[in-house]
């Protein structure tokens, strides 16, 4: 019966219309987009504000400014004791938080319905009037950097990711980690915050997203209140970053570390992102990350790895094409106990080509489509996740309708579409092939 029960639900959310909820667009004289999407299951509101600047956009030399600022618009402004803001948040039964990416920086509060008007006014506040005492970001340098030591400096696992990325981009300023290079972060100061904030933060380069139990016209008269006021900032142009040059040979690395539990391959591959109006190849990609490897038992590379040869006890492809700029498609293998690196890398290799050979399985296929769409609508009951979905995508050059167009294109991916991709994306020239290893245990890589 359970079974009966899931397989009615998949069937149901495949037969739904991929966007049930209302949304509605409008933009501010200031230069402010506004997004309000409509879900009233709940008297909640989710608030983002999502700021069309990232780590990728820093200038060279201060590295993790983005995340830097971040940390420090939580101290104040003149109506707001540092820390007050989140203190009147929880104290209001909500809850806030903020994030820094490569093309973005949002900040977000969940809320009851009724207090938008309150976590308008204090978030509007602070895109204009953030005050940094000498305190405040001294400290603040101090946390960011412990968030290094806490999270990459003593993770072999993320220190080979952040060397891996940095192989992958030889110009592209996504090479460089969002929480900065360790040297840079050391001599962030107050001004170099500062003069970050005031080229950025603005509401002619920001988009708030107002998710959960309001009417457009509501937020459209809160929005005009609080946000409304605020002057634009004169020098915000259309992003352009330096682009790669033609890859022309792939990369190998390998790191060992005493620390390390268990051995792992890593291989990314240079990848198109979504682009607007034209997403078909990131949707044929993201079919075959999950044809590759979306599920241990019955991906391609799960099967063959480790199943039929045993060479492995995980294997996987992931690829997200939300991105301003190309972005990486990637496999993974955790070999089984014995096993080489190199003889994993193999493995892998022999699958792939075996799947370039044979061609799809039509009925994994067409399992993976009713999955991945299942996947989308119930990802879409979560007013924050239906809030973070559009602001990824307009901060990346996404429009809305890209983003309600996207289940239809996903649906429309054909099998030739995804060995199409997949010949095209498998090109070892813009690869970077990664060993993590054991230290004592170092294998040569040919």
């Amino acid at each position: 019966m359970i079974d009966l029960l899931r397989w009615a639900a998949v069937a149901l959310a495949f037969s739904l219309p991929a966007h049930a909820q209302e949304v509605s667009t409008f933009k501010l004289p200031n230069g402010l987009d506004i997004v309000v999407i409509e879900d009233h299951r709940a008297p909640v509101v989710v608030q983002m504000v999502w700021y069309r600047a990232g780590a990728a956009d820093e200038p060279r030399g201060v590295s993790g400014v983005a995340h830097f600022l971040e940390h420090l618009m939580f101290k104040g402004t003149d109506k707001l004791a540092p820390g007050e803001f989140s203190k009147t948040v929880e104290a209001n039964g909500g809850s806030d938080n903020a994030f820094t990416s490569w093309d973005y920086t949002a900040y977000y509060q969940r809320v009851a319905a009724d207090r938008l008007d309150l976590v308008m006014e204090m978030e509007a506040d602070r895109m204009r009037n953030l005050i940094l005492s000498e305190d405040d970001w001294k400290t603040e340098r101090e946390v960011i950097i412990e968030e290094r030591n806490q999270r990459t400096d003593s993770d072999p696992s993320a220190i080979f990711g952040e060397q891996r990325r940095a192989a992958q981009y030889l110009n592209h300023p996504y090479g460089i980690p969002v929480i900065g290079w360790r040297h840079e972060m050391e001599g962030l100061t107050r001004q170099d915050a500062l003069d970050w904030y005031r080229r950025f933060y603005a509401p002619n380069n920001a988009t708030l997203i107002v998710a959960g139990d309001v009417q457009p016209d509501a937020v459209r008269a809160l929005a005009e209140k609080h946000y409304g006021p605020l002057e634009p900032s004169a020098g915000i142009a259309e992003r352009k970053r330096v682009s790669e040059p033609p890859q022309l040979a792939e990369r190998r690395l390998s790191l060992a570390d005493p620390r390390v539990s268990q051995p792992v391959l890593m291989r990314t591959y240079l990848a198109p992102e979504r682009d607007p109006g034209a997403q078909d190849k990131a949707a044929a990609l993201t079919m075959l990350a999950a044809l590759l490897g979306g599920n241990s038992q019955t991906s391609v590379l799960g099967r063959k790895l480790l199943f039929d040869t045993r060479q492995a006890i995980q294997a996987g492809a992931f690829y997200d094409g939300t991105s301003l700029d190309d972005t990486t498609f990637g496999l993974y293998v955790v070999p089984a106990e014995g096993v080489t690196l190199a003889a994993a890398e193999k493995a892998l290799d022999d699958a792939l080509a075996e799947f370039l050979d044979t061609g799809v399985d039509a009925a994994q296929f067409e399992r993976i489509k009713t999955q991945i769409h299942a996947d989308l609508i119930y990802a879409r009951d979560d007013t924050r996740g239906l809030a973070n979905e559009y602001g990824q995508a307009l901060t990346t050059g996404l429009t809305v309708g890209d983003v309600q167009d996207w289940p239809r294109i996903l649906d429309a991916v054909t099998a030739q579409d995804v060995l199409a991709a997949a010949r095209e994306v498998f090109d070892r020239r813009r690869a970077v092939t990664g060993w993590l290893m054991r230290d004592g245990q170092e294998e040569t890589m040919q």
